[in-house]
């Protein structure tokens, strides 16, 4: 009897299925988040349930500091890199001369600020950093005795520390971190989308 008419290939049962599934699976996950990139109130929003996770497990445990305070010093790194431009104009300056400004009168060319690190993967990483932070306060291991109040205090000063510097840095080279609406032209006069709903006399 011809093994081809009876039960098949043992072999092509659930190994196919499985490496089927796992090729799927990345191409889900990454449909899921083309489709939230507009949605960015509901992001946050999300990423602020994820926190508050976080931050009622390690309130009620009452331990993973240590866990805490890597997970501070990286959001930290994240949200300067979210507020940086995409090219320093500190390094431009060595290489070229000249740093780039903003615009400071109408008639100059509109540029958006462009930041080394755009808004989806800053939420995106902090996310996925809370979500991994979670997980660990599962493992006993992680839970390194210390005293916390030194890690806080040495955080605060380290975000005081930074902060101050990237805002020296920014009142240096002229530039704000946000662009508040998309440039319009009015004839020869470049405005803004603010200034368009304001009637003229």
């Amino acid at each position: 009897m011809d093994s081809s008419s009876g039960g098949g290939d043992p072999s092509s049962g659930g190994v196919p299925v499985l490496s089927a599934w796992t090729a799927a699976a990345p191409r889900r996950y990454q449909h899921f988040l083309d489709k939230a990139t507009p949605h960015v109130f509901r992001r946050w929003l999300g990423f602020g349930a994820v926190a508050l996770a976080y931050a009622l497990r390690v309130w009620f445990v009452q331990g993973f500091y240590i866990v805490s305070y890597a997970l501070g010093i990286y959001v930290l790194n994240l949200f300067i890199a979210f507020l940086s431009p995409q090219v320093d104009p500190e390094i431009q300056e060595l290489v070229d001369g000249s740093a780039p400004s903003l615009p400071t009168r109408s008639s100059d060319e509109f540029r958006p600020f462009v930041r080394r690190l755009p808004e989806f993967k800053f939420w995106y990483s902090i996310t996925k950093a809370f979500c991994i932070a979670f997980i660990l306060t599962f493992f006993s291991a992680f839970d390194v005795p210390v005293f916390w109040p030194i890690l806080l205090v040495y955080w605060l000063v380290l975000f005081t520390v930074t902060m101050k510097r990237q805002i020296l840095h920014m009142i240096k080279y002229k530039y704000v971190p946000f662009s508040y609406g998309k440039q319009r032209y009015a004839g020869k006069r470049a405005v803004s989308s603010e200034d368009a709903s304001v009637p003229s006399n």
